[in-house]
């Protein structure tokens, strides 16, 4: 086993003793690790590291993002909200491949264990995680952003008994924004998205639940972003969202569902 606390307190320099590719396979496996210090502190951080340096090579991140791609349907609920992480920095490095997709969105839309931070296991952050990959994906030209945008949504509609927590609204919120800045996206495209909302929350007074809540709070930071913009990755300034004026609309009729005592 390498001496990972040894290789964080030198800077992430990658050990000379070893292969590339074994210290990889075992910070994949370390990614599993309920330890949340071997996992997060230790196995994230040295790859994402690694991977924003250019350590590993093209064919290196392609497999490691296969790898990846398999853990959404991994028994472990920490290897699974891991993954997108780690697919977000290989993306983000410029290694894309389409067979990623789809196994990422049957896994964000369907994830039950939506706890953000458990005692024993750590940082969870299904939702969170999963929208960091959403928005990197949903600005990747070879990515249909509207896909994205579905995908968001039915995530926030598909039934649970978990409030989100610690900003994650708030991070599925800048994702959708990020991917509404792409120009090719028709007012339609803007807009129809959130058309399941109309019947996929339930009208004022009727009940209060959690996907009441998780969407009606993601959606009044989406509107924040629309109104004023959203400062992608890398970015010195915001950028404005193309159709704003549409999007705010159909904003507010979805939350006017939920709050017509207000306006």
């Amino acid at each position: 086993m390498t001496d990972w606390t040894a290789v964080r307190a030198d800077d992430f320099a990658v050990p000379a003793d070893r292969p590339l590719v074994e210290l990889v396979n075992e910070l994949s496996e370390l990614l599993r690790s309920a330890d949340p210090t071997e996992r997060d502190s230790t196995a994230y951080s040295t790859l994402a590291t690694w991977i924003g340096r250019g350590v590993l090579s093209g064919d290196q991140l392609r497999e490691l993002g296969d790898e990846m791609a398999r853990r959404f349907g991994d028994a472990e609920i920490q290897a699974r909200t891991f993954a997108p992480l780690i697919l977000d920095c290989i993306v983000t490095a410029g290694v894309y491949e389409a067979s990623w997709v789809p196994p990422f969105e049957r896994w964000y839309v369907a994830e039950a264990d939506l706890r953000g931070y458990d005692a024993k296991l750590g940082w969870l952050h299904a939702v969170a995680h999963g929208a960091d990959l959403l928005g990197t994906l949903g600005l990747y030209p070879a990515v249909e952003p509207v896909e994205m945008l579905r995908l968001g949504i039915g995530r926030l509609l598909t039934p649970t008994e978990h409030v989100l927590r610690d900003m994650e609204d708030d991070r599925l919120s800048y994702a959708l924004a990020c991917t509404l800045t792409r120009p090719e996206l028709t007012v339609e495209d803007a807009t129809d998205w959130l058309v399941p909302a109309f019947t996929g929350i339930t009208p004022l007074g009727l009940s209060i639940n959690p996907v009441n809540t998780n969407t009606t709070r993601t959606l009044r930071a989406l509107y924040v972003f629309v109104d004023r913009g959203v400062r992608l990755p890398e970015a010195a300034e915001a950028t404005q969202i193309p159709h704003s004026a549409e999007i705010k609309a159909q904003l507010v009729e979805v939350l006017r569902q939920v709050t017509r005592s207000y306006f």
